[in-house]
Formats: structure tokens, sequence, C-alpha cells
């Protein structure tokens, strides 16, 4: 005999329930597609972080090993501070600031100082050769000049622009016979600033005038005179009365 859903109803049977019992297994099965998906993307995500805190370790470590480089000058320099103080000795008043011997860490030092225009007057600045005192009498500077350039005091803006360029002509080493310069001066006055390049010997005619032609010419300085004196004039004589050896 075969039975029908009614006939089993009749006898008594109870037919089994299946459709709320397929609807929790279906909805536990999708839990758990869910819990899974949302692993394997947290697990992605995990893998995305951890690639990118390497590539992140990477590009730092070369950034820091760029800014460990510095680049070295051929020269150590000091920079050195006059301020006037009739109470002392002129070596007295003067005081060595720092040295430097990289382009770092001469921008370092050159933004930590004042500019020459922020100086009071009787203030000087001077940036040498390590060893070499900024005296006229020191050895390496007795048997040479300047070549000293006149500032207007109202051309401040001016007058900083050519200090720092004219450092970084001479400690990058751009002029031809840069072994014959010494060092750089700026002097700031009542009536003007002068701005100096030392040569260490006067006695090269050719040398020094081809210094001052190259001077003129990077510091864009076609319209302003320049002028030559020798150190041991000016040990014995001040100002205006310092006889000028040279003009271009």
């Amino acid at each position: 005999m075969v039975y029908t859903g009614y006939e089993n109803y009749a006898l008594g049977m109870t037919m089994p329930m299946m459709g709320p019992v397929n609807f929790m297994v279906e909805e536990q099965e999708h839990q758990l597609e869910l819990e899974l998906e949302q692993e394997q993307e947290q697990q992605l995500e995990l893998e995305q972080q951890l690639q990118l805190k390497h590539k992140f370790s990477v590009v730092r470590n070369l950034l820091d090993e760029d800014l460990l480089l510095k680049h070295p000058l051929e020269h150590v320099w000091t920079v050195w501070h006059w301020e006037n103080d009739r109470t002392k000795a002129w070596s007295d008043m003067l005081n060595e600031v720092t040295s430097f011997n990289t382009v770092e860490d001469f921008f370092s030092v050159y933004y930590f100082i004042k500019p020459p225009s922020d100086l009071r007057v009787f203030n000087d600045y001077m940036v040498f050769k390590q060893g070499v005192l900024p005296m006229w009498e020191d050895d390496v500077n007795k048997n040479g000049g300047r070549w000293m350039i006149m500032l207007d005091k109202s051309m401040k803006a001016m007058s900083d622009k050519l200090w720092h360029d004219l450092i970084l002509l001479c400690i990058g080493e751009c002029f031809l016979h840069s072994d014959e310069i010494s060092g750089i001066v700026i002097n700031v006055r009542h009536k003007a600033n002068k701005l100096s390049l030392w040569t260490k010997s006067a006695n090269n005619t050719a040398t020094v005038m081809s210094l001052g032609m190259q001077l003129k010419s990077m510091l864009g300085l076609n319209t302003v005179g320049i002028q030559y004196q020798l150190h041991k004039d000016a040990m014995v004589q001040t100002g205006p009365n310092v006889k000028t050896i040279y003009k271009l």
C-alpha cells in the first residue's frame, strides 16, 4: 500500500516538519560564510598594513641615509664676529663663533646667526680658512690685500645677498686661483658697509686682477665699482686715506 500524507494523518502519524530546520541550517551556513569572508578581509588588510609598514621603513631608511650624507668642502672655514668696545684691545673684541666643513653645516650656521643688516654699527663678520686669523698682521695676510665693495646703508637686502653669495662662491671654490683667497669680511659702519674679499698675496697683478674681474662678474656687479687695497697700507692708514691700488 502506498501511503499519502492524508493517510498518515489519518493513522495518527506525525509528519516531520523540515521547513524551519532547513532555514536554520541555511542561516548558520550563511553566517559562517560571512564570518569567513570577514576573517579573509581582516587577514588581507593585515597583510597590506604589513606591506605598507615595510615600504615605509625602507623609504624612511633611505631618507635617513640621505639626510646623514653631507657634502664636504675643500677647506674648513671659521666664522668670526667683531664688535667695537673702546675698553678693549682690537684682538679682545674678536670672537671665534664656530667652524664648518660641509655645505649643510654652513647653512646651519648661516641661518642661526643674524644677517649683516641686523647688526649694529661697528660690528663685523668674517669667514676665513681655518688657521688664518682675520687680521692684516697674520702671516697669511700680511703680504696680501682686499677687493672691497662699498654698499650704501639703504641697500640692506642687497648687502645680505652679496654676503651670502660671496661666502658660497668662496667655500665652493668657484674662483680661479681659489687658493689665493684667505677669507671674506663685511664691516657694518655708519655711512656705508664694506664687503671685502681678502687675498694672500698682492704681488701677482694678473692673479689679483683676475680675482677682481671674477668677483664683479659672479656677483653681477656690472655697474658697481670695486677697489683693491694692500693690507700693509691699511695698517698705517684708516678709512678713505688707505691708498687704492687697482679699480674695476
